[in-house]
C-alpha cells in the first residue's frame, strides 16, 4: 500500500496549489462551502477537472441554452456522448464533432490520433458501430518561407499522420473534412474530430449509473501517467513555455481500442448492463460523475482495484489520468462475471471497482481508506456558470463590390487556384482509408458532402464540415449562419436532406470580452439557422483558450450537417459527367467580396460587409434541390463556394483526379470580378438538355432564380475570358500542395 497521507492533508501553499488548478479564490470558496470544509488535494483536483472549460462549460453554457435541438427525427440530443437521429427503418445514426487542439499542437501524432480515438469512443459508447470520420484541421502560415512556415508543415504532417494511423488501424474510413489556413491560428491550431455510427433504435446506451448495489466496472487499457491533467491544460492558453506541456498529452494505441470496439458490441448483444460512458476528458472523474449524476445517484470506487500499468500511482493520478482506450460500465448486479468474461476474451483489463449507492455521493477509497467525499450533483451537474464581460465589436459597413487588382481575369483565376486555400488535398486524404467497410458512395476530392450507403436500408447519409472563419471574424453571427446554411447546402447538392448538425465552437480566451461577444453572436446565428433551416444541434463541443501569446484565434463553429438520402442510388457528386449537358446556375451572384479569398489573396488582407444570407431562400433552394434530385434530373452539382463561379466550375471539371477531366464552355454574362464573387444560396448543377425544362419548373415554382450559362465541353476550360487547357490546370491544381508540404523533406 502507498502511502497518500499527503494527499490528504491540509494543501500546502494553497495560492499556488489553486493557480496550477486553474481555480479562483472564488471557486474555491465555493468548493468549501459545498464540502463543509477544506478539500485535500484529490479533492481539489476533481473540482479541478469537473469545472474545468474544457468539462463544463463554465464560460459558455449561458450562450448554449436556446439552441434548437428536437425535432421529430431526432432521438437524442445535446447532453449524452454524441447524438442520435432516426434515419428509419428503426435504424439510427450517432454523431459527434468535438476539439483536439492543445494536444495536436503540443504532440501533432499523438494528440490527432487520440482525438480520433476519443470521437469514435463517444460513438460506440452509444451502440453505435462507428461507420464514417471526418476532419476539421487547421494551420498558420503554412507557405510561410521560414521556420514558421517549417513548424506549420511539420504540425500538418504529423496530424494528417496521426488521423490516418488511427483511423485506418480502426477500420472506420475517413470519408472527408476540411482544411484551411490564416494567420491567427500561427500559434495555435485547430484539430477537430467527427464520427458516425449506426445503431439500432431500440439498442441504443447511455451514460447513467442507477441501481443501488450495481457494480461499477472499469474495462479497456491499464491506467497510467499519460493525459495527466489534460482537462486543466485544454482550459488554458498557450504561451512560448507551451513545450512544457508536452506531459499532459496522451498516447493512443487503437490496436486497444479496436479489441474495446469488438468487446463492447459482444456486450450490447446482451442484456448485461444500465450503463456506460468513455473515459475521456479528466478520464475515470468525468465518467465516474457524469454517470452518477445523470441518474441522481451516488458511487463508491475502490481506486486500489483500477488496473494501472505504472507502479507507485496514487488516487489522485487515478482520477485524473486521461489514458486512452478506457470504458466505466454499470452492470446490472449478478451479470458481472459475463461482462468481465467478454473483455477477458478480448483480452483487455477489466475489474469490478465499485458500486452504485443511493447516497448522492462519490466516495474514493484507497485500500480501505477514505481518500474523498463529494456531493455528485454539485460537481458534475451545477458546475460555476459564469458572466464573463462582453465588449461588441463594432462591425463594418462597408461595402466591397470590387476587388482592389490590377490583374487579368485569367491571372485572378491562376492566382486564387494556386493559393493554398484552393489546391488540391489528396496528398491528404489519400492517406486516409476511405474504401474500409465498403460502404462509402462520395469520398474526400469529390466536392462538398461527403456520402456512405446504409446496407441495411439501401439510403444514403451525407456528411460534411465547415466554416468560414473569415466570415466568422468580420461579423460572426451572419458568418455562423452562413456556417449552418453551407453545410447543409453541400449535403443538398449530393442530394441529402439535411436533418441535424454537430458543432465545435473554437474560440480564443474567454478572458477577453471581444471574444465572448463574439461567441454570443455565434450562438445566436446557430440558433437563427439552425431554426429556420430545421437542423436541430444534436451534438457538439466548446473549445476555449485557443490564444497564443495574447492572440486569439478567429471564431471558428466548425458546423457538421448530416443529411439523408433514402435511395443512395439516385445520390450525385461533384464531377462534370457527359460532354453536351447543359450547364445552369441556380441562385444569383451579387458583388459581395467582403471576407473572400479573392479578397485575401490579391489585397492581402480582409475587411467590409460579408456576404449576407436570406435563410428563407436557402430554404427554397434546398426544396428545389431535392426534388430535381428525386426527379433524377441532375447529373452533378457544387456548392459555389469561397473561390466564386469560375473556381467551382473548374472543380466541377477537374472532379478528384481519378477520373477523365471534362471541360466546358461557359458564358454567364457577369461583370470579371463577379466570376470569383463567393454569393450565397448559389449552385451549379449540370443536365441533360432534354431535362432542362423540368428543372425550370421548379426552380419557377421555388421561386429560384436560375440561368443557363453554358455546357460542358472539351478539353479547355473556357469561362467568358478564361481560356486555358485543362492540362495545365490540373497540373497546378493536383501537384501544388504535396510539393509544398514536403518541401522540408
Amino acid at each position: 500500500m502507498k502511502d497518500i497521507t499527503h494527499l490528504l492533508g491540509k494543501i500546502p501553499d494553497l495560492e499556488q496549489t489553486l493557480q496550477a488548478h486553474k481555480l479562483s479564490q472564488e471557486e474555491y470558496t465555493h468548493i468549501v462551502e459545498i464540502l463543509h470544509r477544506e478539500p485535500n488535494l484529490i479533492e481539489l483536483g476533481i473540482f479541478s477537472a469537473m469545472w474545468s472549460e474544457h468539462c463544463s462549460y463554465k464560460s459558455s453554457k449561458k450562450y448554449l441554452r436556446g439552441f434548437p435541438t428536437k425535432a421529430p427525427w431526432v432521438v437524442q440530443g445535446p447532453g449524452e456522448n454524441a447524438g442520435v437521429i432516426d434515419i428509419g427503418n428503426d435504424l439510427c445514426a450517432v454523431f459527434k464533432i468535438e476539439s483536439h487542439n492543445h494536444p495536436s499542437f503540443i504532440e501533432p501524432y499523438a494528440g490527432a490520433a487520440t482525438g480520433v480515438g476519443g470521437i469514435m469512443r463517444d460513438i460506440f459508447t452509444m451502440g453505435a458501430y462507428p461507420l464514417a470520420s471526418l476532419n476539421s484541421i487547421r494551420f498558420g502560415d503554412v507557405d510561410n518561407k521560414g521556420e514558421l512556415g517549417k513548424k506549420h508543415r511539420y504540425l500538418l504532417r504529423g496530424v494528417v499522420e496521426g488521423i490516418g494511423g488511427y483511423g485506418n488501424c480502426m477500420g472506420v474510413p475517413t470519408i472527408g473534412g476540411e482544411m484551411s489556413f490564416e494567420s491567427c491560428y500561427n500559434g495555435n491550431i485547430l484539430v477537430n474530430a467527427f464520427c458516425l455510427g449506426l445503431a439500432k433504435k431500440d439498442e441504443i446506451f447511455y451514460g447513467r449509473a442507477e441501481g443501488v448495489g450495481n457494480p461499477v466496472i472499469y474495462v479497456g487499457s491499464k491506467t497510467g501517467r499519460d493525459g495527466l491533467g489534460g482537462a486543466v491544460m485544454s482550459s488554458d492558453s498557450f504561451d512560448s513555455d507551451s513545450k512544457a506541456l508536452r506531459p499532459t498529452v496522451q498516447v493512443g494505441d487503437p490496436f486497444a481500442e479496436k479489441l474495446l470496439l469488438e468487446a463492447c458490441m459482444e456486450l450490447f448483444k446482451q442484456d448485461l448492463i444500465v450503463g456506460i460512458q468513455d473515459m475521456g476528458a479528466a478520464g475515470l472523474t468525468s465518467s465516474s460523475f457524469e454517470m452518477a449524476g445523470r441518474a441522481g445517484s451516488g458511487m463508491i470506487l475502490h481506486l486500489d482495484k483500477v488496473p494501472m500499468r505504472e507502479s507507485s500511482m496514487n488516487p489522485y493520478e487515478l482520477m485524473l489520468s486521461e489514458s486512452q482506450e478506457r470504458m466505466l460500465i454499470c452492470a446490472k448486479k449478478g451479470c458481472e462475471s459475463k461482462v468481465l468474461e467478454i473483455f477477458k476474451k478480448w483480452e483487455l483489463d477489466a475489474a469490478i471497482i465499485g458500486e452504485v449507492t443511493s447516497s448522492g455521493i462519490m466516495e474514493l477509497y484507497w485500500f480501505g481508506q477514505k481518500c474523498a467525499e463529494i456531493p455528485v450533483e454539485d460537481v458534475s451537474e451545477n458546475a460555476p456558470i459564469l458572466d464573463r464581460p462582453i465588449k461588441e465589436r463594432s462591425l463594418s459597413d462597408q461595402q466591397v463590390s470590387e476587388l482592389q487588382t490590377d490583374l487579368s481575369t485569367q491571372e485572378i483565376f491562376f492566382k486564387l487556384l494556386g493559393s493554398v486555400e484552393m489546391m488540391n488535398k489528396k496528398w491528404v486524404y489519400e492517406q486516409f482509408d476511405s474504401s474500409v467497410q465498403t460502404n462509402t458512395i462520395i469520398a474526400a476530392g469529390s466536392g462538398d458532402a461527403s456520402m456512405i450507403r446504409i446496407k441495411e436500408s439501401g439510403a444514403g447519409l451525407s456528411m460534411n464540415v465547415y466554416c468560414n472563419m473569415r466570415y466568422c471574424f468580420l461579423d460572426p453571427r451572419e458568418g455562423a449562419k452562413i456556417a449552418v446554411a453551407t453545410a447543409g447546402r453541400n449535403s443538398i447538392t449530393r442530394g441529402a436532406k439535411p436533418l441535424a448538425i454537430s458543432d465545435c465552437l473554437n474560440f480564443g480566451s474567454p478572458h477577453n470580452p471581444e471574444v465572448m461577444w463574439s461567441f454570443k453572436e455565434v450562438c445566436e446565428g446557430i440558433k437563427e439557422a439552425a431554426e429556420v433551416l430545421q437542423t436541430p444541434v444534436v451534438s457538439g463541443n466548446v473549445s476555449l483558450h485557443n490564444q497564443s501569446d495574447s492572440i486569439d484565434i478567429y471564431p471558428t463553429p466548425s458546423i457538421v450537417s448530416v443529411g439523408l438520402i433514402h435511395d443512395a442510388k439516385k445520390a450525385i457528386d461533384s464531377r462534370f459527367k457527359s460532354s453536351g449537358s447543359v450547364i445552369v446556375l441556380l441562385g444569383e451572384i451579387k458583388a459581395e467580396f467582403g471576407g473572400s479569398l479573392a479578397q485575401k489573396i490579391l489585397e492581402g488582407k480582409i475587411y467590409g460587409c460579408i456576404p449576407q444570407i436570406d435563410l428563407k431562400r436557402e430554404q427554397s433552394l434546398w426544396q428545389a434541390m431535392l426534388k430535381a434530385t428525386d426527379e433524377e434530373l441532375l447529373l452533378s452539382a457544387k456548392d459555389v463556394g469561397q473561390g466564386g463561379l469560375a473556381l467551382t466550375l473548374a472543380k466541377m471539371a477537374l472532379g478528384n483526379g481519378v477520373h477523365q477531366p471534362l471541360g466546358c464552355d461557359v458564358r454567364t454574362g457577369l461583370s470579371p470580378h463577379l466570376l470569383f464573387a463567393p454569393s450565397q444560396s448559389c449552385i451549379i448543377a449540370e443536365i441533360e438538355s432534354g431535362k432542362l425544362p423540368s428543372l425550370q419548373a421548379i426552380a419557377k415554382e421555388c421561386q429560384i432564380p436560375l440561368q443557363e450559362i453554358g455546357c460542358v465541353s472539351g478539353e479547355n476550360l473556357r469561362i467568358d475570358e478564361i481560356n486555358i487547357p485543362l492540362e495545365d490546370v490540373s497540373k497546378l491544381y493536383f501537384e501544388s500542395f504535396e510539393y509544398l508540404i514536403n518541401q522540408d523533406l
